[in-house]
């Protein structure tokens, strides 16, 4: 996609059987889960031509990675790392709050060493720590809902995160939102 247009530029049309999830890349791969199907699949980066299926256990809701490892959810408060050659899980943690498991966790960005990941249903994301799991803040986009040129439909929720570490620039969308926003992140207070 261009991103200041919308333009876009290249897609793979995946079949009607599975509901596409989260993607990453790695190396000069385009990984991707499915929401229910267990099976997630391995696409070149640059012609999108579609190289293997792997499945794993359980629901598929997003993925990011760290140069070193995938993060994977499937929307409960577990983080999943995988390692990316092998597609195995080697770790696991539970996002907390206060001592409370945050459930429902949607999409996931690494962004300056911490997990991004959005609360399904909430206009909320949680800044977790990768290693304790312990969410460290909160970002509140309550604010954009109503500037997100969505209707009032009830799946239309945040639902999107993306960073660019070259340029240190936060993205966020939502689904059946009509538009992307750019973000700078200050604090409350």
């Amino acid at each position: 996609m261009k991103l200041e247009t919308g333009e876009v530029l290249q897609n793979y049309l995946l079949p009607d059987s599975y509901f596409g999830e989260g993607i990453v890349n790695w190396k000069d791969q385009i990984l991707q889960l499915t929401w229910r199907t267990e099976v997630g699949f391995v696409y070149d980066l640059k012609t999108f031509e579609k190289r293997r299926e792997f499945h794993y256990p359980g629901e598929g809701w997003a993925l990011t990675q760290d140069g070193r490892r995938l993060i994977m959810d499937d929307g409960t408060a577990q983080i999943r790392f995988w390692n990316p050659e092998s597609l195995n899980e080697i770790g696991r943690i539970t996002v907390t709050d206060g001592g409370h498991p945050v459930l429902s966790l949607n999409e996931l960005e690494w962004v300056n060493g911490e997990i991004y990941a959005n609360v399904w249903g909430t206009s909320r994301i949680a800044r977790i720590n990768p290693e304790s799991g312990k969410v460290v803040g909160w970002i509140d986009l309550s604010g954009l809902e109503r500037s997100s040129g969505a209707g009032a439909d009830s799946d239309s929720v945040l639902n999107g995160i993306a960073y660019d570490a070259k340029s240190r620039r936060l993205f966020v969308t939502g689904k059946r939102w009509r538009k992307l926003f750019e973000i700078r992140l200050i604090r409350a207070g």
